[in-house]
Parts: structure tokens; sequence; C-alpha cells
């Protein structure tokens, strides 16, 4: 199979994965599912956007692996700040270990621009029905070493960023329409939600969406 996969629950196709997507390295290619869209059709899921381009859809990425940057866009160097520098890296899919209507579970690699493997990943995603309107995107990732060696996963909070902006993982990015209301356990608003750490988000907007993800909390306008 050659086509991109997508991902159908009763019949409705949820969203697309693109496995493989030609992009320029700065813009931290790997591969991410987008459009995501709502049972009833409504895409939630926006990418290449005009002010922070290498933002794809839902996907997995970390700013710093080892030096690499396996995020795109910009690297955050202590007492510099965002430089563009020639250390971007690639997430590659290596093969499909089972692919379905409503699985997708495959092999990848994290490699630096040379392409040394800097860790081996095993991925799994699945969509299944949530009640009559809605459904579940579940995404699991085992992240290990190439070599055996650890491994730095870092970001710009831990390179040295004033404030905060400690993102890196699951990455999701939300289509621009409108004003949304966002909450967790313990805080309202993206103001209070905005670097917490929490089992759970609740993002939700009138009269097209809502979703639930079970991630840490972290939203930055430079990254």
């Amino acid at each position: 199979m050659t086509a991109e996969p997508r991902l159908v629950v009763d019949g409705a196709e949820v969203a697309r994965y693109l496995v493989r997507p030609e992009l320029d390295p700065r813009h931290g290619p790997r591969p991410y599912l987008h459009p995501v869209r709502t049972r009833a059709g409504t895409p939630v899921t926006d990418a290449l956007p005009a002010d922070h381009v290498w933002h794809l859809g839902a996907s997995l990425a970390v700013q710093d692996v080892d030096g690499v940057n396996l995020w795109g866009g910009r690297t955050y160097v202590r007492g510099t700040g965002y430089t563009w520098r020639d250390d971007h890296g690639v997430i590659a899919h290596t093969g499909w270990r089972e692919r379905t209507a409503d699985r997708l579970d495959h092999d990848l690699e994290w490699r630096d621009r040379h392409g040394r493997v800097l860790l081996r990943e095993h991925r799994r995603i699945t969509a299944t029905p949530a009640g009559e309107d809605a459904w579940w995107l579940d995404l699991s990732a085992t992240l290990t070493s190439a070599t055996g060696a650890d491994v730095r996963l870092g970001s710009p909070a831990t390179n040295g960023r004033p404030g905060g902006a400690g993102y890196g993982g699951f990455f999701w990015r939300a289509v621009a329409d409108g004003e949304a209301r966002v909450r967790t356990a313990e805080a309202v608003g993206e103001e209070a939600v905005n670097g917490s750490a929490a089992p759970w988000l609740f993002f939700v907007r009138l009269r097209a969406w809502r979703w639930r993800v079970h991630a840490g909390v972290h939203r930055s306008g430079a990254g």
C-alpha cells in the first residue's frame, strides 16, 4: 500500500496520516495527522500555518534531542535566544506492524541531519467510537536509545529561555477559528492553563468541536 493511511470510524474518515511528508528540513519533517476531523466532518487541526510553518497537525516532536532539533523552526540558544541553525533532524517511518482502517502501528527512527539514528520508536494510533457523535484518538509511543547510551531530551526552557516554554512530546496545532474555552482539572482559561502540568486538557469551540487530551500542557507563541 502506497497511499497515505486514513483512520475511519463507522464509515466516516476522521483523520489522514502523512507518513512521509516532503518538507523543508527546517520544518521538522515527521509523520503527522492532518486533517483530524469530527465525525460530522469538521476539521480540528491545522498544518503549515504562516506564523509557525513547522506546526504540523497532531504529531510527536521534541525540540532538543542530544542537540538535534526535531521540532522544527528556530533553536533556543542559551544567552542568545531563538536562532536559525543547521541542526534539524527527521523522524522517519521505517515499517508497518499493522495498518487497518482503525489502527496504525509502525516503527520509526529519530535521526540527525547526517542520518545518524538517535532514537528508535514504536508508535500505535487507534480510532474508536465514543458514543454516536464523537470518537477517541489514542496514540502511544515507546522511544528507545539507538545505541544504548543515555539520550538527553531538552526544550527552550531547559536551554535557558526565561518564563518556561518546556514544550515537547505530543503536539496538537488546533484550527484558529474564533475564541475557545480551555481548562484542566485545576485551572480555567488560557493564561491559567499555560505552562501547567495536568493529566488532561479540555478544549472546546462553541458549535464546532471539542476534545480532551491526556498530556502535559504548555502553550508558547514563539515555538
